[in-house]
């Protein structure tokens, strides 16, 4: 038989965290962090991570994982994943997988596309037209090749534009298609998805009152005191959504209040992409939320639908 393992997903500040919490409570569940950026170490207030007292309440799983200074892939968090479902199995305890990295969602859905070996002259050649031309000229040339992909693929994720052009380059089929064909192999895993979904407007009030929160619980001092680290934080950490923003501040002289109101956009901008990824899960079991629903009350019609 299948190991069983719940979902619970959900755009950023969707409440996700916070019911999840609930949840593993009432199931006896613990939580494995489907957040790509949670994985890394000091790394908490711009993740939103939970705090040491939710911890203590509910075990995590793949929590500071990584230094800052590395980069994690999909393939890693798989494995990690593995390990803790085994783990969190065999001691007879239900896995509550809670998170929005829909690449984490799918890896362990429906496993891993891992496509040619990457050629690093093509990374090269694509880098510097990037650097030239700007990622708007990869995403057209994507568009041109691979419409599919490039509906899914945002405009600034530079590394997904590089791999897709290059599985391009390397198989002449476009990545989307390669991907259909390996999608058709499951996962090992019993997977019962939960989604909670929200209108834009709420979607959008709880991401700006979200991104105030990280700046008042001292965002940017946590961003700094990274920095001044002595192994300087990867490309990957540096990038993560308001991590840039903070960081040109810091570094490039962006008033406080434009890099605020950045991270808020891009938030919003972040959270779109991954309404359209979740589109593709057509398992999921959605439950529609209003600014009026709690916790406790929205705990239980997902202890209801994973009955």
């Amino acid at each position: 038989m299948a190991t069983r393992v719940d979902f619970l997903i959900g755009c950023t500040a969707s409440g996700k965290g916070a019911v999840g919490l609930e949840v593993a409570r009432r199931l006896g569940a613990e939580i494995l962090s489907l957040d790509s950026m949670k994985v890394y170490r000091r790394m908490d207030i711009g993740t939103a991570k939970p705090s040491p007292e939710r911890r203590a309440a509910v075990p995590h799983h793949l929590l500071d994982v990584v230094e800052p200074s590395e980069s994690f892939s999909v393939a890693r968090f798989v494995a990690l994943a593995g390990a803790a479902i085994d783990d969190i199995t065999g001691r007879r305890k239900r896995v509550l997988a809670v998170g929005g990295t829909a690449l984490y969602l799918k890896g362990l859905i429906e496993g891993l596309f891992e496509g040619p070996s990457a050629d690093q002259e093509i990374r090269r050649e694509l880098r510097a037209r990037a650097d030239r031309e700007g990622n708007e000229a990869l995403h057209a040339e994507l568009a041109a090749v691979d419409p599919e992909s490039a509906a899914r693929i945002h405009r600034n994720d530079l590394r997904r534009l590089e791999r897709a052009l290059e599985v391009y380059r390397l198989t002449g089929t476009p990545i989307s298609a390669l991907q259909t064909q390996w999608d058709r192999e499951r996962t090992k895993y019993d997977c019962h998805v939960v989604g909670l979904r929200r209108d834009k407007d709420d979607q959008n009030r709880r991401s700006n009152a979200r991104v105030q929160r990280m700046i008042e619980a001292g965002f940017v001092d946590e961003v700094r005191n990274l920095l001044a680290e002595p192994v300087p934080m990867g490309d990957q950490a540096r990038q993560a959504l308001g991590y840039a923003e903070i960081i040109d501040h810091l570094q490039s002289n962006v008033p406080l209040d434009d890099a605020i109101e950045a991270i808020k956009i891009h938030t919003r901008q972040f959270a779109k992409h991954q309404r359209t990824w979740f589109r593709r899960f057509r398992q999921t079991r959605w439950i529609d939320l209003t600014e009026h629903d709690a916790i406790e009350s929205t705990a239980q019609r997902v202890c209801e639908v994973l009955a």
